[in-house]
């Protein structure tokens, strides 16, 4: 009898192997060859499960921002309880989370030179912030964010805070500490529901 294949299986220990390279030694490390070599496969046979690099490093991609969303708990909640929650799950605040903010970087590393990877992550942004707009507008309606600075400049804020706490957690972690992220996102909210 032949030996049944879990397919899905073997894709997600692919994408265990790339995350501990990319988490160890960076985007260079996950090379096709070291993938396949750690992941116990021939250098071809990678193909059978991803068409390429860039659709491993998309799918390691995936999952870092899948593991955030754990971390998202929105079960009856809206507005500015809504929008504390999901802004604290994304930023790097623990090491799972600094950890997947490494594999961000090194997919945004990637979508600066692959138009495929760039729009994915276009797509990830517009999903994101307009995520942010509607939290911010449930806020206003209830009458806990009144700030009169404009919805998009509240949303970039979010969006430019975060994307540049990963960033420092991994390479100015001295002068970003995670005591100091949790002080960004307390001035911040508190900051938008004076008016």
């Amino acid at each position: 009898m032949p030996k049944i294949i879990d397919h899905e299986q073997r894709r997600g220990h692919i994408i265990d192997v790339t995350w501990r390279l990319i988490t160890e030694g960076g985007v260079e490390a996950a090379t096709m060859r070291e993938i396949a070599a750690a992941a116990g496969f021939a250098n071809g046979a990678l193909k059978h499960y991803f068409a390429s690099k860039e659709e491993i490093i998309e799918a390691t991609y995936e999952r870092a921002l899948g593991m955030m969303a754990e971390y998202v708990n929105l079960a009856g909640l809206r507005g500015l309880a809504a929008l504390r929650e999901i802004y604290t799950a994304v930023m790097p605040l623990d090491p799972p989370r600094i950890t997947a903010g490494r594999v961000l970087l090194a997919f945004w590393q990637l979508a600066l030179s692959d138009a495929k990877l760039h729009e994915k992550y276009l797509e990830h942004l517009r999903f994101w912030r307009g995520v942010l707009h509607r939290f911010i507008a449930e806020g206003r309606e209830d009458g806990d964010i009144r700030t009169a600075l404009p919805d998009e400049q509240l949303v970039d804020e979010i969006v430019l805070l975060t994307a540049g706490a990963n960033v420092m957690s991994l390479v100015g972690a001295e002068f970003s500490t995670v005591a100091l992220r949790h002080q960004h996102i307390e001035s911040f909210l508190d900051r938008i529901t004076r008016p």
